[in-house]
């Protein structure tokens, strides 16, 4: 008995601890561990004695009493059995800290409850009440007290509220760990019963199943109800047994509950009609005999628990470290925790660079497809229109017309031409600049022990754009310089090719610089010579500046990008990086829910594997 009292004391409390950190069905959906766990469902019509069979359990008078829906939350009552000679008291989830030791109070804060939620009305909520009852009079027990089947709705009820019944009901008895004890009423016929038809529908078998039958003392003179109580009416696989309740009167009286029990055994002892049954009939037993099945189905399911709480264990550890364990408090740890965080995003922004996650392909693709497309619109072809190629040329020479070939007009030409190429150079560097802000983002938010603290994501961000705004002004600079490079000092080469112009005759002598110099033919070759050397640094500069903006952008933020970042890190005092720290709220609230879950699982495992040693 005493290892019994283990394994369902064991359970008890870890429902009161699921319970406890809301790790239960709240809606009525009961899940995970709490779900595993055994328990005993009391299913039974309205009038069917439930609440009389329930106070028999516990030899206390403590539950609502009424017409109608008495019952209308479902009540989790656990029974944990005391020391001989201790005072009973009961307990509220929903008042942790008060001890009820009057039970006529009990009764009241049920109601008080019930009505808190569902108002003073006769409807009904999934919402569980959790009772907790301690006393040296009951054995160690988890039962779930549902409001009883009706086949009606009364004023005041909604048209629903049969079906709203009937579906709370078989949520928990549904559920292939759950011990029915369906309550019957021994002055009707069983056929009619509503406990045993909803039985028979979620255990067709009768395997979990248990039959009680109520109100025997109130039959009919000259008839017994031995056909059920010995399984020829309907047979179940566990035996029916007997109650009989206390009467009206007796309630009336306030007669104690342990009188009441022992008057219950003087009924079935000295009753021609069952005596024969006497030792398996009334509450005690019912008590000892769920408590027994209890126990049974328990162990039955140890392993399987066992697989459950391991699983979730593996989970919430996954979980902690996803979250994050709790911060030191000593400025060197923040400081230290700081810096591990930095490193864990340099890590994934270099990832990005690199190719190890996508997004540095786009720099690529500016030097690939931007760049050039930028080049190929610059509008050269007007640039070398032939009127505004005489106009250039005309300038250049002034009042003393160029003799041979027009140097400053070819000068005057390439370097206000070389200048398009400003715009596709700032372009470039600035279109590789927001590739990196948006690697920045990127990478902060894909670090997941960032997450913790958006105080922190903001001043490396903020830190990483002025880092990012530093290495784009170096890439503008740098752009540009070459660009300019190009025009302050043209290829000598391509000058000393110019003269060597075939003339119409195909001699290779030079043309007559009289007849050809001003004519349109003259300018046009000017523009396609110009237009020679621009495509030649156009071809050079589609390599260069690719190379400036990768030296400058790229791998300085790949080099130095948090350099800025430690040095303000370094300054700060312990309160500045404790504000570093501070974490989202809600995060803070899932940590310390997934802890205590995590201590509710192991503690769990740990009682358990004593409790599976100890068979």
């Amino acid at each position: 008995m005493a290892a019994m009292g283990n394994v369902i004391g064991l359970v008890n409390r870890i429902q009161r601890a699921c319970t406890v950190l809301g790790d239960h069905g709240g809606d009525g959906a009961l899940p995970t561990l709490w779900e595993a766990l055994p328990s005993v469902a009391v299913v039974g019509g309205q009038s069917s004695g439930k609440s009389s069979v329930l106070e028999s359990i516990v030899g206390r008078d403590f539950l609502p009493r009424g017409s109608g829906i008495v019952t209308r939350r479902p009540l989790v009552l656990q029974l944990h059995k005391t020391e001989e000679g201790e005072k009973d008291y009961a307990e509220f989830m929903h008042m942790p800290r008060r001890r009820f030791t009057d039970f006529a109070l009990v009764r009241k804060e049920i109601e008080d409850e019930t009505d808190r939620l569902t108002g003073r009305t006769k409807q009904i909520s999934p919402v569980p009440i959790h009772l907790s009852i301690y006393s040296p009079n009951v054995v160690n027990l988890t039962l779930i007290d549902l409001p009883g089947l009706t086949k009606v709705a009364i004023e005041g009820q909604p048209e629903t509220i049969v079906e709203d019944i009937e579906n709370m009901v078989r949520l928990h008895v549904d559920k292939p760990n759950c011990i029915i004890l369906a309550i019957s009423p021994a002055n009707q016929d069983i056929a009619t019963s509503d406990a045993i038809k909803l039985a028979r529908e979620v255990d067709p078998t009768g395997e979990r199943t248990f039959g009680v039958l109520t109100k025997l003392d109130l039959m009919d003179k000259g008839t017994n109800a031995l056909d059920v109580l010995e399984g020829r009416a309907y047979r179940l696989q566990h035996p029916w047994v007997g109650i009989v309740n206390r009467s009206q009167a007796d309630i009336n009286r306030n007669v104690d509950m342990i009188i009441a029990r022992k008057k219950e055994q003087e009924f079935f002892a000295s009753s021609p009609e069952y005596a024969h049954l006497a030792s398996r009939m009334g509450s005690e037993y019912l008590a000892k005999l769920l408590s027994q099945e209890l126990e049974a189905v328990i162990r039955a399911r140890i392993p399987s628990i066992t697989s459950l709480i391991n699983k979730t264990i593996d989970e919430l550890e996954s979980e902690m470290d996803h979250l994050g364990r709790p911060i030191a408090s000593d400025a060197g740890a923040q400081l230290y925790l700081i810096l591990e965080l930095c490193r864990a995003f340099d890590k994934i922004f270099k990832e990005h660079l690199d190719g190890g996650r996508p997004g540095g392909d786009r720099i690529y693709g500016v030097f690939d497809n931007q760049l050039p497309s930028a080049l190929r619109k610059l509008p050269f072809d007007r640039y070398l229109s032939l009127q505004n190629v005489k106009r250039v040329v005309s300038e250049a020479d002034g009042y003393q017309p160029h003799l041979i070939a027009p140097e400053q007009g070819y000068r005057r030409l390439i370097e206000s031409g070389l200048k398009y190429f400003r715009g596709p150079a700032e372009a470039s560097v600035d279109a590789v600049h927001l590739v990196l802000k948006e690697l920045v983002r990127k990478s902060i938010g894909e670090t997941e022990e960032l997450k913790r603290f958006p105080t922190l994501q903001k001043e490396l961000a903020a830190a990483c754009y002025q880092a990012l705004e530093r290495f784009r002004e170096d890439g503008h600079k740098t752009a540009l310089r070459l660009v300019d490079m190009e025009s302050m000092y043209l290829t000598v080469d391509f000058f000393r090719k110019l003269p060597q112009e075939v003339d119409k005759a195909g001699t290779g002598s030079p043309p007559t610089p009289a007849v050809d110099r001003y004519t349109d033919t003259h300018f046009r070759r000017i523009a396609s010579n110009v237009s020679s050397y621009i495509g030649m640094v156009s071809e050079t500069l589609k390599n260069t500046i690719p190379k400036a903006v990768v030296h400058c952008q790229v791998r300085e933020a790949k080099r130095s990008l948090l350099n800025y970042f430690y040095t303000q890190v370094g300054s700060k005092d312990a309160k500045q990086l404790a504000l570093l720290l501070d974490e989202d709220p809600n995060l803070m609230d899932r940590r310390q829910q997934c802890f205590k879950r995590l201590e509710l699982y192991k503690s769990a495992r740990s009682e358990i594997d004593a409790v599976s040693w100890a068979r």
